[in-house]
């Protein structure tokens, strides 16, 4: 072995513990190591190196462990969180000449596999995780994205201990992400869903200017509200080395999915035409929980729309449920899913914003489904927070300095019918762009 490479000691390889080297290492700090059971191999090893387990060899860094990386079973935990000079932690350890308090392997772990969704929880009414749940939340860490912190930790502590190590240079990254849930407010509904919305703003509404718009609309005598798509493709470019992806819901017509008819040609131009300009991913239905084959089929509708293979998701509602959920993604051929954060509040989910491989915590084991974590959506801040345009920037701006300062990817959602300027969302295109001015590199 090169002796610059990083070589890491640990009494026994399993499952759990290797899944947390390679998020910390491979897809946190982009760093490769080595691992080794062999203690008089690593006390051998004149290069950089680091161990983990019960007990320190040598005077290398030593992290001292709990059980959770050792175990196969899902139990309860008691992460106990706490804060030491600044920085909050779990899993603490005890003892003398400690290099640091916590297992930060453990907590790394515990916050990425999403342990405690395995455990019983209280859900929402559509069945999803709340936040008022997760221990971030109740411990008052939500909005931290402590695991990439924590990386950062293991790495000054490495770099001061062997000066010699070159680990790569981290970047930041801006990803803006779109969903289309309606694509039209008025335009290509059909002429049931544009009569019936037509009667039920006269008669329901009672609000006439609504009907003299949908008919000024309708007559190309006005665009239509929610088409904010060339608007949102121009102000991305304004931020350099950004990501922009659109998810399109094509489920079928019900309750909670109301998305424009994937057989219609202005929908299939629509989307063709964001195609030419970002990623494009599906946005599986509402139902697709109860029904598992939903997102195989819309993902084929998208790939005949845009004659391109299909490998990226997010849920519409974020309705998600683990491990069942990824399962569904992972058969349907989706290779990258942004379905990992709150609805109902901002922060880290899962308390990393790199992107990392989801870990089946029922069969212990990784799997090839990349997950991208965001930390703040649009809906969030006006409909479940009561934000108003200036509060919602300045949300913008707590969550991307945090980022920022551990050079991690500050990934949003946005909606495209939330950028219209109408319906209780004025001045809210203003908090867009002082996001985007923000989020710049």
């Amino acid at each position: 072995m090169h002796p610059d490479m990083l070589l890491i000691h640990v009494p026994k390889l399993t499952n759990r513990l290797g899944y947390t080297l390679n998020v910390l290492f491979r897809h946190v700090l982009q760093a490769d190591f080595n691992i080794t059971t062999d203690e008089a191999y690593y006390l051998a090893h004149d290069g950089a190196k680091f161990c983990y387990g019960p007990r320190r060899l040598g005077d290398s860094l030593h992290i001292k462990s709990c059980r959770l990386l050792f175990q196969t079973s899902i139990e309860e935990q008691q992460p106990r969180p706490f804060r030491h000079d600044g920085q909050w932690m779990l899993f603490p350890v005890y003892g003398q000449d400690l290099d640091l308090p916590f297992d930060l392997l453990a907590a790394t772990f515990y916050m990425v596999s999403r342990y405690e969704e395995y455990l019983p929880h209280r859900e929402d009414e559509h069945g999803r995780f709340v936040t008022g749940e997760s221990l971030a939340a109740a411990s008052g860490f939500k909005d931290e994205p402590v695991v990439d912190q924590w990386a950062c930790l293991l790495r000054r502590m490495l770099e001061e201990r062997h000066p010699g190590l070159q680990l790569p240079a981290r970047s930041y990254r801006f990803v803006q992400t779109v969903d289309i849930d309606a694509a039209w407010c008025f335009l290509h509904k059909g002429a049931f869903r544009t009569v019936t919305g037509a009667l039920r703003d006269l008669l329901a509404r009672h609000d006439p200017a609504e009907v003299k718009l949908r008919w000024r609309v309708l007559r190309h005598r006005e665009p239509d509200p929610y088409d904010t798509f060339d608007y949102i493709i121009a102000q991305h470019q304004r931020v350099p080395g950004s990501y922009l992806l659109f998810f399109s819901l094509l489920a079928d017509y019900d309750q909670y999915d109301k998305p424009a008819n994937y057989l219609n040609t202005h929908t299939r131009q629509l989307l063709q035409h964001l195609g030419d300009h970002a990623k494009m991913g599906i946005h599986p239905g509402y139902n697709t929980l109860e029904q598992p084959h939903n997102a195989d089929t819309e993902t084929k509708r998208l790939e005949a729309i845009l004659h391109r293979t299909i490998v990226r998701s997010r849920y519409h509602f974020l309705r998600m449920q683990l491990p069942v959920s990824y399962r569904i993604l992972q058969h349907a051929g989706i290779r990258h899913d942004y379905t990992m954060g709150f609805a109902d509040d901002t922060g880290f989910r899962a308390g990393i914003s790199s992107p990392y491989p989801f870990y089946d915590l029922e069969r212990d084991i990784e799997t090839e489904l990349t997950i991208h974590p965001f930390c703040v959506m649009d809906t969030t801040l006006q409909k479940y927070l009561k934000l108003n345009p200036e509060e919602g920037v300045e949300r913008y701006r707590q969550l991307i300095e945090g980022v920022k300062r551990v050079d991690g990817t500050f990934c949003c959602v946005i909606h495209n019918q939330n950028l219209c300027e109408r319906y209780g969302w004025q001045g809210w295109r203003n908090t867009y762009e002082q996001m985007l001015d923000l989020a710049k590199p």
